[in-house]
């Protein structure tokens, strides 16, 4: 069905000796959303990766991709699978269109067009035929991302994909996986220490702390709901008067916070000059993914 998760973690616990590196994680990754996986330095995000595809054993628990068990049905699975786990190994001496040709003879049913298909989704079209040590670690990136969806995966894993790469190849490569969601219906599941472009980038994010699920968020969701409404701070000399007076607000020191309309800023100001209340300033304030995230995580490091 359309609505069934493209991945479902059930339980999913990695031991090793005595120490759970991931425990008892569940987890359902909707189809055709880019999905963000974040967590402090030793989380266990690589290591929930490797058992998404295969490359470490699961203690306990299953992971099954597209109704699959990674245990039970290994192959049918993983064809539903594309990946990036750590930088994309390609022939530096060969094009990018030669490394494409070598990976589509691999596999059954990639044809020439495709092949032309996935050049022009990643925006390699001018360079295809330059040899692959001539490429910006931004251009590799790409052409692994057309390596990976050759085989039209419903399922898209990359870890950590920004890597060493510059702003503007973080912004490229934020959009070409925007634009696999919507054009090819690929679900991409990515994981990173960059907060920032995983909120740019991202319709819904899990937080992983110590091995352990805490948090999984709609992004999407935050967004739409609040796109009318600015999270509003009053600088006041008279807080705990102001307060009463805002439905909703929280007071931090002399700055009373409210979400209100825009609209509805300018009347909650005149409302409190006559009240004979002073307001020394308005600011919106925003609350970005950075800090939810420092807040749930009790300020761990990110990475």
């Amino acid at each position: 069905m359309q609505h069934e998760p493209v991945v479902r973690l059930e339980g999913v616990t990695k031991r090793v000796s005595s120490k759970n590196l991931v425990e008892n994680v569940t987890l359902d990754i909707p189809p055709g959303q880019v999905f963000g996986f974040l967590g402090p330095n030793g989380a266990g995000k690589t290591t929930t990766i490797r058992m998404m595809v295969g490359l470490t054993s699961i203690s306990q628990g299953d992971i099954k991709i597209c109704g699959f068990s990674i245990k039970d049905h290994f192959e049918q699975a993983v064809a539903n699978v594309g990946a990036i786990v750590e930088n994309p190994e390609m022939y530096k001496f060969l094009t990018g269109y030669q490394n494409l040709r070598h990976f589509a003879r691999m596999m059954t049913g990639i044809t020439e067009e495709r092949i032309q298909e996935v050049i022009q989704l990643v925006g390699l079209g001018n360079r295809i035929h330059d040899k692959v040590r001539t490429y910006s670690l931004g251009m590799r990136q790409r052409l692994g991302v057309a390596q990976a969806i050759l085989h039209r995966p419903k399922l898209l894993i990359l870890d950590e994909p920004t890597n060493g790469l510059d702003p503007q190849g973080i912004r490229e490569l934020r959009n070409y996986l925007r634009q696999l969601c919507h054009e090819e219906g690929t679900t991409v599941f990515v994981s990173s220490h960059l907060l920032a472009e995983m909120e740019l980038m991202c319709d819904s994010v899990a937080i992983i702390q110590n091995g352990r699920l805490i948090d999984v968020r709609s992004l999407k969701e935050s967004r739409e709901k609040h796109a009318d409404a600015v999270a509003t701070g009053f600088i006041v000399d008279e807080p705990a008067h102001a307060l009463q007076m805002m439905e909703g607000g929280v007071q931090e020191g002399n700055m009373i916070i409210v979400r209100l309309a825009r609209d509805e800023i300018a009347e909650m100001n005149a409302r409190l000059v006559q009240a004979g209340i002073k307001v020394y300033g308005i600011q919106a304030v925003t609350r970005s993914l950075e800090e939810q995230f420092l807040e749930m995580t009790g300020g761990d490091p990110i990475g």
